[in-house]
């Protein structure tokens, strides 16, 4: 079998193709469905599948439940502001009890539902799921809570469990709020922070925590993105049964480290700040030698359309591997 890929056109380029800003992708269906419309001419031009229209992609649905409040600048991405101003507020947190009743999920359900209507092929989404337990934590509290298992670890936990939790209920919710069967299914956890913990650690505050989220979204398959691992937390990866793991940036593990020490299935990306400053030919190569570390997919984006030669040069290569 050969080398698959994948490769898309970042949400931030739709928006620059159709001359908009990004904020407008996010709460503003007739912009969504005339970006994706022009995303069709640039995707037609790159010769790969068009884009299907929906809301911008947003990783903090979950948290914005909980009470956090979102900044949405115009032209970049979102930002969460932290709720928990120290560690006595953990015990003061509680689930909401109506999960979709935040301002901000309503105008994200509301806009959804418009543009469905306006566009019945629409992903059926107002964002990710949730985050992993430990970017939860850390999005509630800020960075002090990644000291926080070394000074107060019973409360570390506490807010863990509480992430992990809440973010299965919540799943939950959204779920049968947009008629998305609750099944056993694939389940990916997004948890980037987690890796800010060293091994020795990891185990007890990351492992028993992803557990929960598996477990309570009753996953067949267990897929992760984490992007600061490094090649030690690698074998703690099978203790909790990972079937994929996502690297996407992670700046200390090469292609062929996790060759050699990934105890699963990983995939590769191609990063853009590599797009940007190689040439096609040292792409090519590039790709070359990812595909020698039998990653089992490829990534890459168009994010510039300055760019545009070099991803139909990848294309290229690609699909001659594949």
């Amino acid at each position: 079998m050969g080398q698959q890929f994948n490769c898309g056109i970042s949400e931030s380029l739709i928006a620059k193709y159709a001359g908009i800003k990004l904020f407008r992708l996010h709460f503003d269906p007739d912009a969504i469905i005339f970006a994706y419309q022009k995303a069709r001419e640039l995707a037609n031009r790159i010769g790969i599948e068009a884009p299907v229209p929906h809301l911008a992609g947003f990783a903090y649905p979950h948290v914005a439940t909980l009470g956090c409040e979102i900044v949405f600048p115009f032209d970049s991405e979102p930002k969460p502001l932290p709720l928990l101003k120290s560690p006595q507020d953990i015990d003061k947190l509680s689930e909401p009890e109506d999960y979709l009743s935040a301002p901000l999920i309503q105008k994200k359900l509301g806009t959804l539902e418009k543009l469905l209507e306006k566009e019945p092929k629409a992903v059926k989404t107002i964002g990710h799921l949730y985050e992993g337990p430990v970017t939860t934590a850390v999005l509630l509290m800020g960075e002090s809570f990644l000291t926080l298992p070394y000074d107060d670890p019973k409360r570390a936990h506490k807010l863990l469990q509480f992430c992990a939790r809440s973010a299965v209920n919540y799943a939950n919710v959204i779920r049968k709020r947009l008629d998305i069967p609750i099944e056993t299914c694939p389940v990916s956890i997004p948890d980037d922070f987690a890796g800010m913990f060293p091994p020795k650690i990891f185990e007890e505050f990351v492992l028993p925590y992803w557990e929960i989220v598996y477990s309570g979204m009753q996953a067949t398959e267990r897929y992760l993105h984490s992007e600061l691992l490094r090649v030690e937390h690698l074998p703690l990866l099978k203790k909790v049964r990972i079937d994929l793991y996502d690297p996407s940036a992670d700046q200390y593990l090469t292609p062929e480290i996790l060759q050699k020490h990934c105890p699963c299935k990983f995939t590769l990306l191609i990063k853009e700040w590599e797009i940007d400053s190689f040439s096609i030919r040292e792409l090519e190569n590039l790709y070359e030698r990812y595909a020698k570390c039998k990653p089992e997919a490829i990534s890459f984006w168009l994010c510039f359309l300055e760019h545009e030669q070099k991803i139909i040069a990848l294309l290229g290569k690609a699909r001659s591997m594949a």
